[in-house]
């Protein structure tokens, strides 16, 4: 890919040098019109392999020309953000539209005509059908993220849009992993595309480290702690379950723990303030499941945690692409006990996994010669042990017996009670059978 020259400063500015191979490989066949599928590891540029190509074909003042569709709404402001420097430059305006955020608002910005659009499908779909967004002169539609995104109900949503758009409408899609959906696609949208994968080729991740950090469920949250507060530490930390998530972060409340939560159901305004606080290191832990940590990039990122084993290896890969991106060194850790550990092996053959320990310094491979959760556990039980024994002495002195004393046995207390002595000396009642 060569950078047009309007966009130079801006390249150089951010600090790229050489263009990566995902970047090099699509140039050419987006700016010709051909229909593409994108495959290359996350974190190797592919917003701007497909952003800049199209910008360069974009005319302003032409109306919509470019869409966007991206899974998560956290990645469609990413997307907008990384893009909108360079369509200023050119004068063409980007917009953002994503659901739980002000529809009234997102109709007043359609009324400056953006040339390019970002979204995600479902509140797209609204917009379209309310006849607040056409069409009619689109020249490119990209599904970013598409092994998620053509996922049902993605798939019967990206089509009905696809269906609305010209017949000779460009489609380009990209994604960190291939699925079989990405095969089917003249079945689903008519029309075939050029696969372009240059994951065998492609070095831009760093070193990424893969631990696993066995115990049972009783530790996870006490290990989350201790990593959290380790100087210079955070981590995106994936859950299987919203239900796993909500109890993780109770706990970690209680322990003043400093965390956010990235819900995908929160509103918009919730979520931007979760990710802003972790982009500035004001938390340590961003709490997330799969779908609204989707493609998040977050710069220099030390660590990935995965709270629970994914439950597929496209997962897994996702996941771990948060960390290690451009060439920086990361870590993923997981967490589970010994079968999630042989389950996590077959499901990720193709990494290094590494039993590690949380220790004073961080994660090391090497055991500890004594153990600070064994530690704790031997503590609690001594603990335990002596209030235990503490109730032991207590019932035994209440019931008498405890040790032998030279004084004579009181007589048990009578209690004086007015009913007792109107009954006194009165023969008692033989009970009858």
């Amino acid at each position: 890919m060569v950078v047009a020259e309007p966009f130079q400063n801006l390249w150089q500015k951010a600090g790229f040098t050489d263009q990566t191979p995902i970047q090099t490989a699509v140039a050419e066949p987006l700016t010709q019109d051909e229909n593409i599928i994108g495959l290359a590891p996350t974190g190797s540029g592919k917003t701007l392999a497909f952003g800049l190509p199209l910008l360069t074909k974009v005319v302003p003042d032409d109306g919509l020309q470019v869409l966007i569709l991206a899974p998560a709404q956290e990645l469609v402001i990413q997307t907008r953000d990384v893009l909108q420097p360079y369509a200023e430059a050119i004068g063409v305006r980007v917009l953002a539209i994503t659901g739980n955020t002000n529809v009234a608002r997102q109709k007043e910005q359609l009324k400056k005509h953006p040339e390019v659009i970002v979204a995600t499908a479902g509140r797209l779909l609204e917009l379209i059908g309310a006849g607040k967004v056409r069409l009619a002169r689109l020249q490119t539609m990209v599904v970013d993220e598409a092994d998620e995104l053509l996922r049902q109900p993605g798939l019967d949503q990206v089509r009905e849009i696809a269906q609305d758009a010209p017949a000779d409408v460009q489609m380009a899609y990209f994604s960190a992993t291939s699925s079989p959906i990405l095969r089917e696609l003249p079945k689903w949208f008519g029309s075939d595309a050029r696969v372009i994968d240059v994951r065998p080729i492609d070095k831009t991740q760093g070193p990424v480290q893969h631990y696993f950090l066995q115990g049972g469920r009783e530790h996870q949250v006490e290990w989350l702690g201790r990593l959290a507060r380790q100087p210079h530490f955070a981590a995106l930390v994936f859950f299987n379950k919203n239900s796993s998530l909500s109890k993780a972060a109770g706990i970690l409340r209680h322990q003043r723990v400093s965390y956010a939560v990235l819900d995908r159901n929160d509103r918009s305004i919730a979520r931007k303030n979760a990710l802003a606080l972790f982009r500035k290191g004001k938390v340590q832990l961003l709490l997330v499941t799969d779908l609204a940590g989707r493609g998040l990039d977050i710069p220099k990122l030390p660590a990935v945690i995965n709270f629970e084993v994914p439950r597929t290896a496209t997962t897994y890969i996702h996941r771990a692409g948060r960390t290690g991106r451009m060439g920086q060194p990361g870590m993923v850790i997981t967490m589970g006990d010994d079968h999630d550990l042989r389950d996590l092996r077959k499901l990720a053959a193709d990494y290094d996994i590494q039993r590690a320990y949380v220790v004073d310094g961080g994660i090391s491979t090497e055991k500890p010669e004594v153990d600070a959760d064994q530690l704790r556990k031997v503590a609690r039980a001594k603990s335990l042990k002596g209030q235990n024994a503490a109730a032991a002495n207590g019932k035994r002195s209440a019931t008498g017996q405890g040790k032998a004393s030279d004084e004579p046995a009181r007589k048990p207390h009578k209690k004086n009670r007015a009913r007792d002595k109107k009954s006194k000396g009165k023969p008692k009642k033989k009970q009858q059978n």
